[in-house]
């Protein structure tokens, strides 16, 4: 059995506050963009993970497996090997990893009759990651909290299309936070994405880990600059960077570096 776990971006993010835990709260609009990846399950005679692609780190935290024996704790799953095609970027901020983890909870759910409903899976899920419980229904969604508190919001891109940039820069989410220091946002987020058009977004619409992170990496700050002058509605980067993205009224053209992974698609 094959599934195709697909990327997100983020519209807006804000970091709100710094928790006691070390969590910190966030506010941000995910939406699933289509660049995907395949994975794929066999009964085997025991339970292990192979991966083409992309490469992997292999530091033994693999949150694939994780999904896999967090069912397996509550239910008699057979052993298996679960092999991943690596194409989502990591440390892009596009979510590939929690979408993997998200869609082996889906697929061991509807494979062996699991009996699991949409709000049962999400409470799987919030405990393999933040945002893992998005990838449960995959349409946009207003996230706050640490990024587990889902609300639904009445927005379509359906039409455009979007570009996404890939510079080959990896930036782990403990980077992108130390530079970070809270606030509170100038425009409230939901209001913008309500009632603003998207020809406003440019002025309106921020990733909060932008100002800091185009210092560190001034080549994001090439690219999204890059993205406008190629005709984009709205550009940004995604989550904690580094993958920047394009929104267009019709089909760009790609005219970036060989060094660049680059990805068209419509929403």
């Amino acid at each position: 059995m094959v599934v195709f776990p697909n990327a997100k971006i983020n519209l807006g993010l804000h970091i709100l506050n710094k928790r006691p835990d070390g969590y910190h709260e966030i506010e941000s609009c995910f939406y699933p963009v289509p660049w995907r990846e395949a994975l794929e399950i066999i009964e085997s005679d025991k339970t292990f993970v192979t991966t083409s692609g992309n490469p992997i780190p292999d530091d033994g935290d693999n949150i694939i497996l994780k999904a896999y024996h967090l069912l397996a704790s509550d239910f008699a799953l057979p052993p298996l090997h679960i092999h991943l095609h690596k194409e989502i970027p990591i440390g892009a901020g596009l979510g590939g990893g929690s979408a993997d983890a998200a869609f082996m909870l889906r697929l061991l759910n509807s494979q062996y009759n699991l009996g699991l409903n949409s709000e049962a899976l999400k409470n799987y899920a919030v405990s393999l990651g933040a945002d893992c419980a998005f990838f449960m229904e995959n349409k946009p969604i207003l996230a706050t909290g640490i990024g587990e508190r889902l609300e639904a919001i009445d927005l379509s891109l359906s039409g455009k299309f979007i570009l996404l940039a890939y510079p080959n820069i990896h930036i782990s989410t403990k980077e992108a936070y130390a530079g970070i220091l809270p606030k509170k946002p100038e425009h409230d987020l939901k209001n913008i994405l309500a009632e603003e058009p998207i020809t406003s977004w440019k002025d309106l619409l921020k990733n909060d880990f932008e100002s800091h992170l185009f210092q560190r990496y001034p080549v994001l700050k090439s690219i999204k600059k890059h993205l406008y002058s190629m005709g984009a509605i709205y550009a940004s980067m995604t989550g904690s960077g580094s993958c920047m993205f394009g929104i267009f009224d019709a089909k760009p053209e790609a005219t970036f570096s060989k060094e660049y992974r680059i990805l068209i698609g419509e929403l």
